[in-house]
């Protein structure tokens, strides 16, 4: 295909693989360490560099349409998160790190098996991608950290103000272990996972484009704003502070210690706009234009407890995982249920990121033997992650299907896709041979 598109051969190959977050959700913006696994899903393109300075692309998908665009010249739609803007992401934020002036052209042919909108990482993995094609294509080298870093950054040209769990998995993954990623600096451990248990990713089949919709970024600003009132209200200097990690680290005290200060400072019911003014002393514009992001000026009231409850809570959940994972007591399964039950809870409940049909497939999933159950990714639509034991693999699988995707036409057409274990897969890479 790429030959009769493009009338000569690739040159090389890179790939980026998507992920499944254990443990760990919507925490990495705010400063937290998460718990991914790269699966074995991905994003692989073909590349052959160019002597102009065009970067034409091309999808074996009919349904995503060709792109060309002069490499001189990077314009990032925000309005329409579009597949060829994601790309475009990756490349340049490569460009503008090494500040290339004349940067190599290049046709590029984009292959993909993770699902879009599920919650699998897809447009991460395509920014990945694109600044690995773009890195190699320019000459130039990285390391995994340094260019993981680079694309966070860039998928922000997007509009999401993600915390970068996506990006350094995708880099930083390697088969067999899942991985503990630490932020500032970033850094990864293994994470070994109980033998006995299946990771099982069941998709919902109801889409969620982070980057259309403004949920994921009023929680990113939710979390910012409980962040400068618990720091005003102990003292601290809120200004220069944006992430709730921020004050348990400058208190110096525990994530259990830091729920107690929660409940103390915030009140149940939604802030108003008005009432965080009142509290920080600020005016209607400063909280606008200093502290607000672009797509939440209009946002008129901020859960605030709640949001930092679930950080806080799912912080010290991830830990706990990992703490089971390296101890492996006998009942090192039952807890780690537990602990991905609480955290849809959580998910659920404090940071409403859940929808109907990710609580009805959580509850499908229980029924069926799996010992945890819960939404991965950003939520409102998207995957669930189960952990079932590897006995019962098989008749989870079958009962699953029967249970959630044969009652409804839309979701038995995309079940081969949808349901399916995953071992711990390696992460990105270039490579010369098809």
């Amino acid at each position: 295909m790429f030959i009769s598109k493009f009338g000569s051969a690739p040159k090389f190959y890179a790939r980026a693989p998507g992920r499944v977050n254990l443990i760990g959700e919507h925490i990495d913006y705010c400063g937290y360490a998460v718990l991914p696994m790269a699966i074995e899903q991905d994003i692989l393109i073909a590349v052959e560099p160019v002597k102009t300075e065009v970067v034409q692309l091309a999808n074996t998908n009919p349904l995503y349409l060709d792109f060309s665009t002069s490499v001189n010249n990077i314009h990032v739609n925000k309005t329409k998160p579009v597949w060829h803007n994601y790309f475009l992401c990756g490349l340049k934020g490569v460009q503008e790190h090494f500040g290339l002036n004349s940067p190599t052209g290049m046709n590029c042919l984009l292959d993909g098996t993770i699902p879009p909108s599920s919650g699998l990482s897809s447009s991460s993995a395509l920014v990945c991608c694109a600044g690995l094609v773009t890195l190699t294509a320019n000459g130039k080298t990285l390391s995994k950290v340094e260019v993981a870093e680079i694309c966070t950054k860039s998928e922000r040209y997007i509009g999401t103000e993600g915390g970068g769990m996506d990006q350094s998995i995708s880099f930083l993954a390697e088969e067999g272990t899942a991985k503990l990623i630490e932020f500032s600096p970033l850094r990864a451990t293994d994470v070994r996972l109980p033998s006995g248990a299946a990771f099982v990713i069941a998709n919902s089949c109801v889409e969620m484009n982070k980057a259309a919709t403004s949920h994921y970024n009023i929680r990113v600003m939710e979390c910012r704003l409980a962040t400068k009132l618990l720091a005003k209200s102990k003292g601290l200097e809120w200004k220069t502070m944006l992430k709730l990690q921020d004050v348990q680290a400058k208190l110096g005290v525990s994530l259990k210690e830091m729920l107690t200060v929660v409940e103390e400072v915030f009140h149940p019911e939604p802030y108003s706009t008005e009432e965080i003014c009142t509290c920080l002393g600020i005016s209607l514009e400063e909280l606008r234009t200093q502290i607000l992001s672009q797509n939440t000026q209009d946002v008129t009231t901020f859960k605030l407890y709640q949001r930092s409850k679930h950080v806080y809570s799912e912080a010290a959940r991830v830990l706990e995982f990992q703490k089971i994972c390296s101890e492996a007591p006998a009942s090192a399964i039952q807890l780690l249920g537990e602990l991905m039950n609480q955290s849809h809870i959580s998910c659920r409940d404090m940071y409403e990121c859940s929808c109907p049909e990710l609580d009805q497939l959580v509850d499908i999933c229980l029924q069926f033997g799996a010992i945890g159950s819960r939404l991965t990714g950003a939520g409102w639509g998207g995957c669930t992650v189960s952990m079932v034991p590897s006995d019962k693999l098989s008749t989870f699988l079958t009962n699953v299907k029967e249970a959630y995707y044969k009652s409804n036409a839309q979701r038995l057409a995309l079940e081969k896709n949808s349901l399916f274990a995953t071992k711990p897969g390696g992460g990105a890479l270039v490579f010369l041979e098809a």
